[in-house]
């Protein structure tokens, strides 16, 4: 499986301890959906790193109202999984294709029961699609780009609200890198202090 090895830096002049957030937005939907901290970088002092993977490579999964979670499955772009009743309870199955080659689909194919439609990376929740009652499904698509920012009282895995997400709009391109550094500057405290800037440094092309 194809990684991509990102490596944040804090070269800022923080001083209040912030907090850093990375993100995908699922393009596929309306405008109004909210995005999941995927991964949330805390008590990284200035001068430290934080190495973390960001892998090609998606899994799906399903959840239930009972908070049951199915086995996560590889999912890549022009696949539909179905999840279905099977002879010992519900099932996450391929299922075939779906509309659009550039999207993964989750079609709740189910008599009852409305379902939730997970998509992860790296073993951390990227994505979610609550609330898919039978007969319809979940619809993900990403850019190969990340958003990144500075935050407070984000906790990785969960949604953020809006107010957040609209006050983060540096947004990273991945497409062709092999690994990168995401440096962040900026900070400060006082009139002397910068908005925070996140640029990429040491980019190594696949």
């Amino acid at each position: 499986m194809e990684t991509i090895k990102l490596n944040f830096i804090n070269k800022s002049n923080d001083v209040n301890d912030s907090d850093v957030v990375i993100f995908q937005k699922n393009v596929s939907t309306d405008f109004e959906e909210l995005a999941v901290a995927w991964t949330v970088i805390s008590n990284c002092s200035p001068g430290w790193n934080h190495p973390f993977n960001y892998p090609l490579q998606s899994t799906i999964a399903a959840s239930d109202s009972w908070g049951n979670y199915s086995p996560q499955l590889t999912a890549t772009p022009g696949q539909q999984f179905s999840v279905t009743k099977g002879p010992s309870g519900d099932e996450l199955k391929l299922s075939g294709n779906a509309s659009n080659p550039g999207e993964i689909e989750m079609l709740n194919a189910l008599s009852q029961g409305a379902v939730t439609a997970n998509i992860f990376k790296d073993g951390r929740l990227l994505a979610t699609k609550t609330n898919v009652v039978p007969g319809q499904k979940a619809v993900f698509e990403f850019k190969p780009t990340v958003f990144v920012g500075v935050v407070s009282q984000v906790v990785e895995g969960q949604v953020m609200n809006s107010a957040i997400l609209s006050s983060i709009n540096t947004e990273i391109s991945l497409l062709g890198i092999n690994s990168a550094d995401i440096v962040m500057t900026g900070g400060g405290a006082g009139p002397e202090a910068e908005p925070f800037a996140f640029s990429l440094e040491n980019v190594m092309y696949i």
